[in-house]
């Protein structure tokens, strides 16, 4: 008598052979060519979830520059040409960007829907972003993000200080720290009950924050977050912190968490909550891993430290700003920090380096999709991406692409290059680590200023070393290819002490 778990192997088996002849995805006149993969549902995930970068190459080699593959039941449709990326954003009115990103936010976080469309929000969400994060409102967050990391670097001890001493701390750990910290006050406001109550209170959430983070990735893919007990009740902490009441009890809120409350009205207060949450990770998840990498490209570069060194020091002396740990803290306005191009370069490449960011639009009907390479039959609710790695190190348009150069972005007169080019045509998009068109990160620029507030206040108020003199890069961590800067796989020990100011 067959096993039980014979006679279920073999149904299996037979299930399986059924999807390959019937299930299986086929390509019609006038598509792109088609991976389905060998695994129902899963299609060719597990080999994009090992390495994309080499996966999309490999299928660019046997392909061409457009292909589909099935992934966790979705069919994508990848370009890969950045010739034809403003070719795909002229397609717009055929796209629905908010799909994708409002279901994995409300997946993720566990509100409710906030696409307008779905009447829990009196706004334009992504308008109010917008609103809330540049213009005016950019002066204020910059202003008090720079405010905000001065509280947690020049701490009382230091100017009382005569001898500083050394500290060792893991950098990324370090930038973790200070950014949350210096974010979240810039964002949520300052804890009344004191800087004391309010730097164990930030730590604890810190702690919850990596948890839930950890495991975001999953979330993304589809596994709920019940699967993940110490994740789940992080993530139910961090939205507890963020209650209208409790927010309640916080000075100097920025004007997007007040606007969002308001926009929200249809929700109730967790729900509200966990919509703040969403915009906690996402002010939070990629700008300390861009920070990082910043920090540490400059740092192995001698002559990264001495151009962004010297350009620091004209900017403050030009400012009439004066670097001590007793007097006024810094403070640079927006029209200042905005004209600092090797900082700027330096960011640029540090973000060249390590994003790994897709971009994303679901279509809304069939249509026809004319590229650079030609055109092709897009079928509804398909999806089209654009993986921006894979320009990013492309040696015809950025030479020796595995290479930090510090001045990768600056042009011959040392202000910002924007010239570059793919098969001898210049490229309007060379450059995207925050995404692209309606799907562009609006809170980009803040991000940018608040990075380069943290390296001007490290060359600043610091000296700087490795522990090992020779320190090598540590490789990315790939588990959280797609969703933006690519943390270190490990992290790399550095020493720090206030200078003789």
């Amino acid at each position: 008598m067959m096993s039980v778990s014979l006679i279920w192997g073999i149904v299996v088996a037979i299930c399986c052979c059924f999807w390959l002849i019937l299930g299986m995805r086929r390509r019609k006149m006038g598509e792109p060519p088609l991976e389905n993969g060998l695994i129902p549902y899963l299609g060719c995930a597990l080999q994009f979830g090992a390495n994309p970068l080499e996966f999309l190459r490999a299928n660019q080699r046997k392909h061409g520059p457009v292909f589909t593959c099935k992934l966790m039941g979705n069919y994508v449709h990848f370009i890969t040409n950045p010739l034809s990326y403003q070719k795909v954003l002229c397609h717009g009115k055929y796209f629905d960007w908010k799909k994708f990103h409002f279901t994995t936010s409300a997946k993720a976080f566990g509100h409710k829907s906030i696409d307008p469309s779905d009447g829990n929000t009196t706004d334009n969400i992504n308008k109010a972003f917008i609103r809330t994060l540049q213009g005016d409102a950019l002066n204020s967050l910059t202003e008090a993000m720079m405010e905000n990391l001065q509280l947690i670097m020049r701490t009382p001890a230091a100017s009382e200080s005569k001898m500083p001493t050394w500290v060792t701390e893991g950098m990324y750990a370090f930038c973790y720290r200070v950014m949350f910290e210096a974010g979240y006050l810039t964002l949520f406001g300052r804890d009344l009950m004191g800087q004391d109550a309010q730097k164990a209170l930030i730590l604890k959430k810190l702690d919850n924050f990596k948890e839930f983070d950890k495991i975001f990735p999953a979330l993304v893919a589809g596994l709920p977050i019940h699967v993940f007990k110490a994740a789940h009740h992080a993530r139910e902490k961090l939205a507890e912190g963020l209650r209208h009441e409790n927010l309640g009890k916080r000075d100097h809120m920025s004007e997007l968490v007040r606007f969002l409350n308001d926009m929200l009205s249809t929700l109730d207060d967790m729900e509200k909550a966990k919509t703040q949450l969403a915009v906690l990770w996402a002010s939070q998840a990629n700008t300390i891993p861009a920070t990082f990498w910043s920090l540490f490209q400059m740092m192995r570069s001698p002559e990264a430290m001495k151009a962004a060194t010297e350009e620091v020091n004209k900017t403050l002396e030009s400012a009439g700003q004066k670097i001590s740990l007793e007097d006024q803290p810094i403070c640079l306005n927006q029209m200042q920090l905005n004209d600092m191009p090797v900082l700027d370069s330096i960011i640029k490449e540090s973000l060249r380096l390590s994003s790994a960011s897709l971009n994303i639009r679901t279509a809304k009907e069939d249509f026809t999709l004319h590229l650079q390479d030609g055109s092709y039959n897009i079928r509804k609710d398909d999806i089209i991406a654009l993986y921006p790695q894979l320009m990013h190190l492309d040696p015809e348009i950025y030479p020796d692409p595995l290479t930090f150069k510090y001045d990768r972005y600056l042009d011959e007169n040392g202000k910002t290059k924007t010239t570059f080019y793919s098969n001898g045509l210049k490229l309007k998009y060379y450059y995207m680590p925050f995404g692209s068109g309606a799907t562009i990160c609006p809170g980009r620029l803040f991000a940018v200023q608040e990075i380069k507030q943290f390296l001007i206040l490290m060359l600043s108020y610091f000296e700087l070393e490795f522990v090992e003199s020779n320190v090598k890069c540590p490789p990315l961590d790939q588990s959280r290819a797609g969703l933006g800067v690519l943390p270190p796989l490990n992290d790399v020990e550095f020493k720090y002490k206030f200078k003789h100011l």
